[in-house]
């Protein structure tokens, strides 16, 4: 970003850059992280079971996933419960889910019924959360990279936009003109204050891509005098980071942005940033059963360190997503072949990189629990042994788990990939051109077992075969 010319900001330009972590030494209070995890696992169970006994997986159909509805409402619960806890009564909030976690639009409507708006961050997002039914002033536009078009879209709908730096702020000029705007505008900033453990999510670097950065020379000044200019301008946007991120650093972003809002509000002489969005981005435990750090947590901690973020004075916004997703889904793959190689067992199943790509190229910063169940659905008992879950993929490190101990996987066998609720369902890489597979949502069906609905269907070989120019198979050699 250019240099700002209206005066230097007197900003400490270091940050902190700690190593990540979910905010350990917090007072996390009375939980119910032991029942929740229990409740969890044990629906998991009935799930795989009933998901080999129904057919929905098995050997003509090796990959299925799978999400626990229970489980999806019980977050949303967690979150609006949390939030309200700390919320002086009668403020504005929109729990705003980001789609890019899981980009499913049942899964979008089911949490549209849970009094969860969305947040949208391309064309594409904005389609899904309109065709589940999710009404404009309950979304929200982020991207670094908005075109004329998509502006036009989000200002005819009404739908708030949250602009990125001053030439999408400049765009946004023309398009408003002297008209006051149906779409509640704000403008995004990078507070600088550092990045967590995963350095491609963190959000809030010196040097992050998303937002004004504050701390640059004049940048501060020239927000202020941006928002003095422009009385449509009412909110302000920050987000910190994601997985990996300490909460005590993404307080202290949203601290900031408090901070910042004070100073434009004071100068102005009015109330004219009148809604914070704080973001998302509360990381996620992949080490168990557990729901940790618990959206209480972070509330919490937000209140003691920014309190007067939950007097009424703002609206708030948030913008959660792995978060609300990833404990509930699982990836469930039959072993097709049992094999060893140099001693180390090896169980060689149908899901990987299509379906995990950041565990199998980056599985340090994303590993994934996989649960052993026999040929039946079963869970598999020990005795432990060492051994890798392979996928279909054809290089060598298309790996689910490598050097893993855990009950031996069998021909016939279920790898069951734990957490997969948030981007494993979204992030499909097409190699091999392995397909898509099918997602089904589970709860009871009253009668004490399991009842599935189909929340995306398989991609078919057809279907890969039209998404890769089939229709135009002869325009090379015809054509020229």
């Amino acid at each position: 970003m250019a240099a700002y010319d209206t005066g230097t900001a007197d900003r400490d330009t270091t940050g902190d850059r700690p190593d990540g972590g979910t905010g350990a030494g917090i007072d996390r209070g009375p939980d119910k992280d032991t029942e929740e995890a229990a409740d969890g696992a044990a629906r998991r169970h009935d799930a795989v079971r009933a998901a080999v006994e129904q057919g929905l997986v098995g050997p003509d159909t090796p990959l299925v996933g799978l999400l626990d509805i229970a489980g999806i409402r019980a977050s949303a619960a967690a979150l609006r419960a949390a939030f309200d806890a700390v919320t002086a009564p009668g403020t504005p909030v929109l729990h705003a889910f980001a789609v890019k976690a899981t980009p499913l639009v049942p899964v979008l409507r089911l949490l549209h019924q849970e009094d969860i708006g969305m947040e949208v961050a391309s064309p594409g997002e904005l389609a899904l959360a309109r065709a589940a039914g999710v009404p404009p002033a309950r979304t929200v536009l982020d991207s670094p990279a908005k075109t004329p078009a998509e502006l036009r879209e989000a200002l005819g709908l009404g739908i708030a936009v949250n602009a990125d730096n001053p030439q999408e702020l400049a765009r946004l000029d023309g398009l408003v003109r002297s008209a006051t705007p149906l779409s509640p505008l704000g403008l995004r900033v990078n507070p600088q204050v550092g990045g967590g453990s995963i350095g491609a999510l963190s959000t809030a670097t010196a040097t992050s891509k998303f937002g004004v950065a504050l701390r640059d020379e004049g940048a501060r000044e020239w927000v202020v005098r941006a928002y003095l200019d422009r009385p449509w301008l009412t909110r302000l946007h920050t987000h910190s980071g994601s997985q990996g991120m300490p909460l005590e650093l993404m307080a202290r972003g949203v601290a900031e942005a408090y901070g910042l809002a004070e100073e434009v509000n004071e100068r102005a002489g009015r109330r004219q940033i009148d809604t914070l969005d704080i973001g998302g981005g509360l990381p996620v435990n992949f080490g168990s059963d557990a729901h940790t750090p618990a959206y209480g947590e972070y509330a919490r901690l937000l209140a003691a360190t920014v309190p007067g973020l939950f007097d009424g004075r703002y609206g708030l916004v948030t913008e959660f997503g792995r978060s609300l997703l990833a404990k509930h889904g699982i990836v469930l793959a039959r072993v097709e072949y049992a094999k060893s190689a140099g001693g180390r067992a090896i169980a060689v199943t149908h899901a990987g990189v299509q379906v995990a790509a950041r565990t199998v190229y980056a599985p340090r910063s994303w590993p994934l629990r996989v649960a052993a169940y026999d040929a039946e659905g079963r869970p598999k008992a020990g005795p432990d042994v060492v051994q890798d879950v392979a996928g279909p993929a054809c290089f060598a490190g298309d790996l689910l788990a490598e050097g893993r101990s855990m009950p031996p996987l069998d021909q016939g066998d279920y790898a069951a990939a734990l957490d997969t609720g948030a981007y494993y369902f979204a992030h499909h890489y097409g190699y091999n051109s392995l397909a898509r597979p099918a997602v089904h949502g589970f709860g009871p069906d009253g009668a004490g077992g399991v009842h599935f609905a189909v929340v995306r269907t398989a991609q078919t070989l057809d279907e890969i075969v039209a998404e890769s120019g089939g229709a135009h198979a002869e325009s090379l050699t015809g054509a020229f």
